[in-house]
């Protein structure tokens, strides 16, 4: 083997980890990496002072100048010591077969680390006599060929192990869905829907996980048997115990902060349950206090546990792990930023809901008229409101139209009297008005979706020309929409009419007709209409 063989083999080269003088140090400055000298990545020692016209740097590179020079043959001979004095200091020689490689001196000494020249050259002597003995030990063939067996057994085993962790990840796979057949598992089934194939996804991602650490365990141990790879080796296990170090260190420092912000959270749910039970009590009606309302009381429960969980988050946010990283500071504005170009007209919605609730103009189950839209209120949320119309259609609309309209609520001060439902009809002069107001009022009698506790108001609203316009004011029974209602009291009302003479004018006539337009009794059930059954006792219908 060459000398160039033995430059390439006994590589001399200087890291950026522990620095060297007579003892290792941490965070070394540039100029200290210069000055360290290492041999197969072991650290030897960092020479300090200057030798003639040579700093430490250059005697380190003249240091390996004179190992390039080495033989082979020179490296069976153990590393001598010889005593000397350069430039009136002492000094050690460390020899190879009788060739100086290296010169300590007295001002190489860290003064922090108490050894006398003798102790240092003593280490420095063993570590390069160390470095002599792994470099034979590496390059012998028996060594090789022991390293060749040891490689093929540790990736035999290692092919093995993965081919049983794939059969048993398989294994398991199907005894999962077995389990999820018979609704059974770590997961609730009826979380299955939210939740997913959780269990699946969680071996998965184990088995990934093992996976990566046998083969980086492989690879170290591998590659740390040959001596072209052994840097990766070393490279490969500092990264992961550093990895290792650093993630242990991360939650010890962590664990103080978690403590504070799972104190925190604990001290917020337990506020926030003694607010529900203050509002539950509030609600069923055992505990009054100026100014809640019973409807209010599920929209002030909401805004105020987001209100106390925000406090709560803003407290708790500089104990949360990485809070002071540039990332999660980046992350935060990101969202921030998000919500503030995204929340104006959501905002708009959910002021206009708590204007809303809190002004109490409307609630679920109030029947309404917003605009042209009548209907029930089937639902009030933080952004629209929902009603259901006569059609039975659902109609949603946004908070803030429903705040910018005009807002008519039927229900609200109905009371135990029922809805108010009001009709008009049109009279002319030639019928006395006592008269229509009765019939009106036996109309009103006769329909079995109002309530006859209350009696039927009649009003005059208008002399026209031809004609006098009356309004019927009634109640309604129930959660009834006023369209039935009204279907059933308008049939009613033309009955009453009908049989008493009197015409209706509605729509308006130009001229009086010569004759009343009026529907006979007997006219009322031409086909195909049905007359209705008649009960035991009572009078027939007449006989279309």
């Amino acid at each position: 083997m060459g000398r160039r063989w033995v430059a390439l083999l006994l590589f001399v080269a200087v890291q950026s980890g522990s620095i060297w003088a007579a003892e290792p140090r941490m965070e070394p400055t540039e100029q200290e990496r210069a000055q360290t000298l290492i041999l197969l990545h072991e650290p030897i020692v960092m020479l300090q002072a200057t030798f003639g016209s040579l700093d430490g740097a250059a005697r380190v590179r003249l240091t390996h100048e004179r190992i390039q020079r080495l033989d082979p043959a020179d490296l069976n001979h153990p590393i001598t010591v010889v005593k000397g004095r350069r430039q009136g200091q002492e000094s050690r020689e460390f020899l190879v077969n009788g060739k100086r490689i290296l010169v300590l001196m007295e001002g190489d000494l860290e003064t922090l680390d108490e050894l006398s020249l003798e102790q240092a050259s003593e280490r420095v002597r063993g570590r390069l006599d160390k470095v002599r003995l792994k470099y034979l030990e590496l390059h012998s063939r028996p060594y090789l060929i022991k390293a060749g067996g040891k490689a093929v057994v540790a990736s035999v085993i290692f092919f093995a192990v993965i081919w049983q962790l794939q059969r048993g990840h398989r294994r398991i796979r199907r005894w999962l869905a077995n389990r999820l057949l018979q609704q059974k598992g770590l997961i609730p089934h009826q979380w299955r829907q939210v939740a997913g194939n959780v269990e699946v996804r969680l071996l998965g991602l184990l088995t990934l996980l093992l996976l990566f650490m046998l083969t980086y365990g492989w690879l170290t141990y591998v590659l740390g048997l040959f001596p072209q790879t052994r840097a990766w080796s070393e490279q490969l296990g500092d990264s992961l115990f550093a990895l290792c170090g650093d993630m242990l260190e991360g939650m010890i420092a962590a664990m103080p902060g978690l403590v504070t912000v799972l104190l925190i959270v604990a001290i917020t749910r337990f506020f926030i349950r003694v607010l529900a039970i203050l509002f539950d009590r509030i609600e069923r009606g055992q505990l009054r206090v100026q100014g809640v309302h019973a409807e209010t009381i599920g929209a002030t429960r909401r805004l105020l546990s987001v209100v106390i969980w925000l406090f709560a988050l803003t407290v708790a946010y500089p104990y949360l792990p990485g809070a002071d990283s540039d990332a999660f500071k980046g992350i935060s504005v990101f969202f921030g930023l998000m919500v503030t170009l995204g929340s104006a007209g959501i905002m708009n919605h959910a002021m206009s809901g708590l204007v809303l609730i809190y002004s109490r103009a409307l609630r679920p189950g109030d029947l309404v008229q917003i605009g042209e839209v009548e209907g029930m209120v089937s639902e009030l949320n933080a952004l629209s409101t929902k009603l259901v119309t006569r059609q039975d259609h659902e109609v949603t609309l946004p908070n803030a139209v429903v705040v910018g309209g005009k807002v008519v609520n039927l229900t609200r001060l109905a009371g135990e009297k029922g809805v108010a439902l009001l009709t008009k009809v049109t009279i002319g002069y030639d019928a006395p008005w006592r008269q229509v107001h009765a019939m009106l009022e036996l109309a009103a009698r006769r329909c079995t979706l109002l309530n006859q506790d209350e009696p039927p108001l009649v009003r005059q609203l208008n002399l026209q020309d031809w004609y006098v316009e009356y309004e019927l004011q009634v109640r309604m029974k129930g959660d009834l929409l006023p369209a039935v209602v009204k279907t059933e009291l308008h049939g009613h009302i033309q009955d009453v009419f009908n049989e008493f003479g009197v015409q209706i004018m509605s729509p308006n006539f130009i001229a009086q007709p010569e004759q009343a337009v009026l529907v006979a009794r007997e006219h009322w059930y031409q086909s195909p209409a049905q007359p209705p059954e008649v009960p035991a006792g009572s009078e027939p219908p007449p006989k279309t």
